[in-house]
């Protein structure tokens, strides 16, 4: 992955496209504290993902969604009783208990939309009414004057996350080689050109370049796997955080999550997408990670009903993710509003009783020290949601 020079060195905005996944980093305070927005594009069933089997009547309604409880075969992982965690989130389960994850349920934003397009919006704004920039581009340019200069110029194009879109100034990056072939693809033209005098050596010295071994490329084994779009950009992210001169905030996207048929063979995957670039996230950021808070949202939930086609559809409240080393973890964050007769939202969803921006405008708050203005600045009109104390570690 190849950045702009320029771009860099000026310390602005970037934005990188692999697949359906994207991310772009920024700089942030003058502080070595880091803080990544990972959005889940689709809405997340956060009641497959964080399940509340201890719910008297979760069985009943989720039918063939409901996993066995924790310590069954191919049941949820434990969050302390009550609520499980989806078996294809174990690296975010082994940040749970080292106290560095948090899960929080029953989380939605103050709209009530169910269109994707619309609530992805509102999610990324901060608002409940079109606005141009996004909350977290208004956070950044609610720093001081000193701390904005350096994330001045010139905007080079290549698409951003609404997130971080505004008045602070961005550059732009692309990856290089961003459409590559499958790995079976590229075995097979090494295979074909095996006898080419000119091109056989040169195709076999770059497929072995590429990782590709020797057994490989005689057919004797299966290529490497070709790695998740999303993993590759949050090790990306995680190298561009940790360094001495680098972002410090950066805004990761990965999609997949609008399970309306099959869901219980389709959700796996991008779970295991999703926990496997947190861990390359770690990874990356290496001493960073102790200074770091992630925090991971979805536009909207899942009906709590299954549907007619094996899947859900969509719904209102779900769940939100806050991890890393500066995290007090180790906790379900809930107001549980229950799903019996007469306790959900519209008689189909989940009642919301905790409004997203009070966990972002914490972390603002608590994590990149932003005082009462810079948070109204990025939240307008948020009065009602005062920002969620008891996240972070240096907060007791």
């Amino acid at each position: 992955m190849i950045l702009q020079r320029r771009s860099f060195l000026l310390g602005l905005a970037g934005a990188v496209t692999l697949g359906t996944s994207r991310m772009a980093v920024a700089a942030g305070p003058a502080s070595e504290r880091r803080l990544v927005v990972v959005l889940l594009r689709g809405a997340l069933d956060g009641l497959s993902a964080v399940q509340p089997y201890g719910d008297p009547d979760f069985a009943e309604l989720r039918g063939p969604l409901a996993l066995p409880e924790p310590g069954r075969e191919g049941g949820v992982l434990d969050l302390g009783g009550r609520y499980g965690l989806h078996p294809a989130l174990p690296h975010l389960h082994a940040l749970y208990r080292q106290d560095q994850a948090l899960m929080l349920h029953a989380v939605a934003g103050p709209w009530r939309s169910r269109s994707h397009f619309q609530a992805q919006d509102f999610m990324e704004m901060g608002a409940t009414r079109r606005l141009p920039d996004g909350w977290l581009n208004r956070a950044l340019a609610a720093q001081p004057e000193t701390a904005q200069a350096a994330r001045r110029g010139l905007a080079v194009g290549l698409n951003l996350p609404l997130i971080l879109r505004g008045p602070v100034r961005v550059g732009s990056y692309a990856p290089a080689g961003r459409l590559s072939p499958e790995p079976e693809t590229l075995a097979r033209l090494a295979e074909w050109h095996a006898t080419d005098p000119v091109l056989g050596p040169a195709f076999t010295e770059g497929l072995r370049a590429r990782g590709f071994s020797a057994a490989v490329l005689a057919g004797r084994e299966a290529p490497p796997p070709r790695t998740n779009p999303f993993v590759t950009l949050a090790g990306a992210a995680g190298r561009l955080l940790a360094a001495e001169a680098g972002p410090r905030v950066a805004a990761l996207e990965i999609g997949g999550w609008d399970t309306h048929a099959g869901q219980a063979a389709q959700l796996p995957g991008p779970l295991g997408a999703l926990d496997a670039g947190l861990a390359a996230l770690q990874t990356e950021l290496g001493p960073a990670w102790s200074q770091t808070a992630v925090l991971v949202l979805t536009e909207f939930g899942r009906t709590v009903r299954i549907n007619g086609t094996a899947g859900t559809d969509h719904g209102t409240a779900g769940v939100a993710f806050v991890l890393g080393g500066a995290v007090r973890g180790g906790r379900v964050i809930a107001d549980w509003p229950g799903l019996g007769q007469g306790r959900l939202f519209e008689n189909r969803d989940l009642m919301p009783t905790l409004d997203q921006r009070r966990i972002a405008k914490g972390l603002l708050a608590q994590h990149l020290g932003l005082g009462p203005a810079a948070l109204a600045r990025a939240f307008p009109e948020s009065d009602d949601a005062t920002p969620l104390r008891g996240l972070l570690r240096a907060e007791g």
